[in-house]
């Protein structure tokens, strides 16, 4: 069993800056690629930021130069770093991590709850 379990959401205003953290734990073998998706309300779920277990990152267009993902792997952990916030930055942010557990010995993706970020004045 895993657990991903997410946290640094909020409200800031524009120009402002969050922190994201998503924390693996359970009976995990080995992780693959770890990233970040957000949805805004009536949009589709969209690709913020991955990272392998290599360290190599990509990112959308939309959040290049603001963004920055990285992973602790010691801790399990994946972080985004979010600087110069837009409104259109508002949406609720979900960790997805590719794992393989000793329950099943195959690679399996799972998502966190989701947290949500609001970018206000």
């Amino acid at each position: 069993q895993v657990q991903l379990v997410e946290s640094g959401g909020g409200l800031v205003q524009p120009g402002g800056s969050l922190r994201l953290s998503c924390a693996a734990s359970g009976s995990i073998v080995r992780i693959y690629d770890m990233g970040w998706y957000r949805q805004a309300p009536g949009k589709q779920r969209e690709l913020v930021a991955s990272i392998t277990n290599s360290g190599s990152t990509n990112y959308a267009d939309s959040v290049k130069g603001r963004f920055t993902i990285s992973r602790d792997n010691a801790k399990n952990t994946v972080y985004l770093q979010m600087n110069s916030l837009k409104s259109e930055d508002t949406a609720i942010y979900y960790c997805k991590v590719d794992f393989m557990t000793w329950a099943t010995l195959t690679k399996t993706t799972y998502w966190g709850q989701g947290t949500q970020v609001t970018v206000s004045s």
